[in-house]
């Protein structure tokens, strides 16, 4: 493996949960943006990465013209999506540009891309973070005869404690808890609902869940994007209701950003179920 890859799974050790905005990582102190993307990417192949992404540009697809020329375009999709498919047919866009509000802005441009109705013309990495299969590479696998000095004192203390935690008693107890959410169907609304419920009850949040305590639940496997995606359908369906926070003293910066960004105001943090 090429020295900059392996930096790359070696900076992500040195973060919580080995996840981290992929702007923290630079395993090379002048590289471009565009050739850590590229790693990043590559990686993601290998299955040793997984990322989330943030649309910058999408236009409509042959599929979405044809379906926003049919009568059946108004039936089938909601106010938002048809709203975006209209601006997009005048040519690429901006997300912001399409006058969707941003609570909802990503989910119904991924829910259209997902449909084949859109395209993405350019996207933009989140953040990024290190896979089941990468730590077992790096475990198990990963071997090198170099005598370069490439490697930080800080990375190989990360590396050490990584398989200190593979040799500890409790890991095999610790992966079959993963390797059993991960190798089952994918998560569905109703499920995350359930799960949502679960939690306001068993910690007493009196039906005010702070979103944090959902994503400690449920990340990885699911990741960030996909949670919101799935809360805003929720929300959608009027099955929550997803409130901003006021008071922030009660809450660490950490939970705080836990939280969905918005454009204006504060994040969205508190799930409320219908």
């Amino acid at each position: 493996m090429n020295i900059k890859y392996l930096k790359f799974l070696l900076k992500l050790l040195g973060y919580k949960n080995y996840q981290v905005s992929i702007s923290k990582i630079q395993p090379e102190p002048d590289m471009k943006v565009s050739e850590r993307d590229e790693i990043c990417y590559q990686l993601c192949d290998r299955g040793l990465v997984k990322f989330t992404r943030e649309v910058t540009k999408i236009n409509i697809s042959a599929q979405g013209k044809l379906l926003l020329d049919s009568k059946k375009a108004v039936r089938s999709l909601t106010e938002e999506e048809l709203k975006l498919l209209k601006v997009s047919a005048k040519g690429a866009v901006a997300p912001g540009e399409t006058g969707i509000a941003a609570t909802y802005r990503q989910a119904v441009i991924t829910d259209l891309v997902d449909q084949g109705l859109l395209e993405v013309v350019a996207q933009k990495i989140k953040e990024v973070w290190l896979t089941e299969t990468g730590k077992q590479f790096l475990c198990q696998e990963y071997s090198s005869r170099s005598t370069a000095k490439e490697i930080s004192l800080k990375m190989l203390s990360d590396y050490l404690q990584l398989m200190r935690t593979n040799l500890s008693p409790d890991y095999p107890k610790q992966e079959k808890k993963i390797s059993s959410r991960v190798s089952g169907k994918k998560t569905t609304d109703s499920e995350i609902l359930a799960i949502i419920r679960d939690l306001d009850h068993n910690l007493g949040t009196d039906n005010y869940l702070p979103i944090f305590h959902l994503r400690e639940k449920v990340e990885p496997p699911l990741s960030r994007e996909e949670l919101d995606r799935s809360l805003y359908r929720l929300e959608r369906s009027d099955q929550i209701e997803l409130s901003s926070l006021q008071e922030v003293s009660s809450y660490t910066a950490k939970q705080i950003e836990a939280g969905i960004p918005q454009d204006i105001g504060g994040p969205l943090f508190f799930i409320i179920t219908e």
